[in-house]
């Protein structure tokens, strides 16, 4: 009698699932940096924006840092405008791959050189 029968599926099984897993952990670790990155670059973009725009106002200057950002799939959280100084923090989803709930947040400043 052979006592290792079924040993091999087994073990196969297993690493199997533990390749299974290292796969989820790195599209959730790849999902979660894209988001980042693209609140990242919304929130660079949404305070040159609201820089360019300082001139006409603060309310009209924050209103187009939101309208970049939203272009970009993220929403305005906080615009400040100090002078012609723009400070804007932006936050965008996760995506739905992302079993962690939660937004991927963001800031950025922009003004002139002093």
């Amino acid at each position: 009698m052979n006592r290792d029968r079924g040993v091999a599926t087994a073990l196969s099984a297993i690493l199997v699932l533990a390749l299974l897993a290292v796969l989820v952990l790195v599209l959730q670790i790849g999902a979660a940096t894209i988001a980042r990155h693209r609140a990242e670059g919304a929130a660079d973009l949404a305070a040159l924006a609201a820089a360019a725009h300082a001139p006409s106002g603060a309310e009209l200057a924050c209103e187009r840092a939101a309208q970049v950002a939203d272009g970009m799939r993220a929403a305005v959280v906080e615009c400040l405008l100090e002078g012609w100084n723009a400070r804007v923090t932006v936050e965008a989803d996760l995506p739905a791959v992302v079993l962690l709930a939660g937004k991927a947040r963001s800031r950025a400043h922009a003004g002139p050189i002093e």
